[in-house]
Parts: structure tokens; sequence; C-alpha cells
């Protein structure tokens, strides 16, 4: 084989081994190990409130006069919650575990549902201020869904969104999806514990990541999307793209040579 064929088959085996494979790409492949049955178990927990967060919190009576005095939140001039009003008017949850709600006082509700809440302040409303024949409806939910994205991501940053469950996948596509050099194989995601922090990993490739604890996220997750050694290379995305780099930088050297040559 004559040195311009070496060259030549150099410069191929380079240019595909660096670029990024379709496999690579695709969310939720079967990759043989996924549950062909209809239904999937799915791996949701409800959420627990932890030390920070902001409760919406609406309490509804047929005395809507004595209702007004439990609400705190205010809306905007367009009769909309907004994530501002939220944050000053919300019920935010102290270093103990409590909000604190007029006339009711203090109420704990470190590691309950916002379910198990709306019911502890029902109860505590029919005990001492209501009769059943006032029919209160009490309405309690997160302030928004908080998360932060980071890395090979189209637009990383902290979101906010109004909805009760969020799984990574809608996360990502908020965020503008995952660039083509980050890595969907090996997703970190932190997660605030009580006890303190925990990093999960979930491939994003697998069909069988709808069954990873991390696939639905909860409020506070921190999503990391690491880059590829494909770009830490420098040499391109594509096959085509790898190619031209590695001829420019060899046309480089070559007009170099000849430079220094004459």
């Amino acid at each position: 084989m004559n040195l311009r064929n070496f060259f030549i088959l150099l410069l191929i085996s380079v240019a595909f081994s660096s670029c990024i494979p379709v496999k690579d790409m695709v969310y939720l492949q079967d990759k043989g190990n996924s549950n062909k049955s209809v239904v999937d178990e799915i791996s949701y927990k409800p959420y627990r409130l932890q030390s920070s967060d902001i409760l919406n919190i609406n309490i509804k009576s047929m005395d809507a006069e004595l209702a007004t005095i439990f609400n705190a939140t205010v809306t905007n001039q367009n009769n909309t919650i907004n994530t501002e009003s939220l944050y000053f008017n919300g019920y935010t949850v102290d270093d103990h575990g409590n909000i604190r709600i007029p006339v009711l006082g203090e109420i704990n509700v470190l590691g309950f549902t916002v379910e198990e809440v709306r019911i502890k302040i029902e109860s505590a409303l029919l005990k001492d201020h209501f009769k059943k024949e006032a029919q209160i409806f009490v309405s309690v939910k997160l302030a928004g869904f908080r998360y932060t994205i980071n890395g090979e991501v189209e637009k990383p940053g902290t979101k906010t969104l109004f909805m009760d469950k969020l799984n990574i996948l809608e996360a990502i596509a908020n965020s503008g999806d995952i660039t083509v050099t980050g890595d969907r194989k090996d997703v970190k995601v932190i997660r605030q514990f009580p006890q303190g922090s925990e990093t999960f990993s979930i491939d994003l490739t697998d069909a069988t990541a709808s069954k990873s604890p991390v696939f639905y996220l909860q409020p506070n997750d921190y999503i990391y999307i690491k880059p590829l050694k494909q770009k830490t290379w420098g040499t391109g995305k594509t096959g085509i793209e790898s190619l031209s780099t590695i001829i420019t930088i060899l046309s480089l050297a070559t007009t170099t040579f000849l430079l220094l040559k004459n």
C-alpha cells in the first residue's frame, strides 16, 4: 500500500470514528430488555414536601367572606397567578417544616404530600371555624414545578412549570432538547432528600428508562447532561464535518511545509 492510499484510509477511519452515531441520539430504543406488556409499571411516587417549598393554598366556602381571611395568594390584573405573586404571597415551608396560615397558625407539612396537607387543613377548618354545611373546598398545590437543567442543552437554566407531574423527557423538551454532542446515555439527576442529596444516572436511549426512579422528576431536581468525547476532540459532529476538519488541518500543514521548504 503506497503512502497516498494509507493517508486516505487514515482520513476515512478517523472521520467516521469521531462522528456521532444515530444510535446515540435516539430516545427510548428497544434494546431487547424492555417489557413487551401493554401496560408498564410506572415508577412515580408522590412528592413529599421539603423546606423552602412554596404552596398555593386556596380555600372556598359558602361563607365566602370568612374564607377570604385564609387565602393569601394574590392574582395579577388578568386574574391569573404568576411566579412572582406565588413567591411573595404563597405559603413557604420554613426550616422547621411549618407553614403559617392566617387564623390557623403554624401547620407542619414537612414530609407530607400535597393531598395529605389538604386533608390536614380541611380537618383544622372543620374543627374550629366551619360547619359541614359551609361546604368548604380546599385546594393545595405546589407553586410551580421548579427544576434546573445544565450542560449540553439548548436552553439551560432554572425552569418553573405549572404542572403537577413532569418526566425528564418533558423537562428536556422544555429546554430545547439535548444538543447533538450531549450524552443521552448517562444523564445525571441530583435529587435532594432530608438526609442530603443523591446522584442518579439514567440512559435515555433505552426504553427501560421509563422505569428509572428519576424518570419522573421531583421539584428542585438538578439535571446535568455531560458532553460526548467527540465534542472535546473538536473534529465535528458528523463524518463529513470530521473529514472536512482533518483535510483543512492537513492542507494547512502541507502549505506550511512547502513554504518553509522554499
